[in-house]
């Protein structure tokens, strides 16, 4: 089988489309804030620059984080290339819980009582990356008319 038939194959069931839609509507805003500035985010640069005095990022690490969140979420919105894009955006949630949000423990800060966020949204991102890696885009998918056109050929 040859890598684009692996990249698209697909379950062509309903589930995958809602497992990828939704990551793809939490991740397009979550990257727009780091890359455009938009839903109160501070936009490409000052999120380099933040992420590097208070994590320790380098720059690159960054600018990678930033494409994969943004475009990554385009990806899985369209359907396509949805396993390479939920690959992605899993590896930056382990990161992102490995490097930050592990010391602050599972809860997120909802009373304003812990040093920082904990990690169970990231879970739950991974958790849906995960599945959409598994499963593919679902029907109605980009993916699904690769495949069907590599499996014609």
């Amino acid at each position: 089988m040859n890598i684009l038939r692996r990249l698209t194959a697909t379950n062509s069931g309903l589930v995958p489309i809602i497992l990828r839609l939704v990551l793809g509507l939490v991740m397009v805003p979550h990257g727009a804030q780091k890359l455009l500035g938009w839903f109160g985010g501070q936009g490409f640069e000052a999120t380099i620059d933040t992420f590097q005095a208070m994590f320790g990022l380098p720059p690159a690490v960054t600018a990678l984080v930033i494409v994969i969140e943004f475009f990554g979420g385009l990806a899985l919105l369209a359907g396509v290339f949805s396993r390479l894009a939920a690959l992605g955006l899993g590896a930056v949630m382990v990161g992102a819980v490995v490097t930050v949000h592990a010391r602050n423990g599972f809860f997120m800060d909802w009373y304003g009582t812990q040093n920082g966020q904990g990690f169970e949204y990231h879970l739950l991102a991974l958790g849906l990356a995960t599945a959409v890696l598994l499963s593919g885009s679902g029907a109605f998918s980009i993916d699904r008319l690769i495949a069907h056109r590599v499996d014609a050929r």
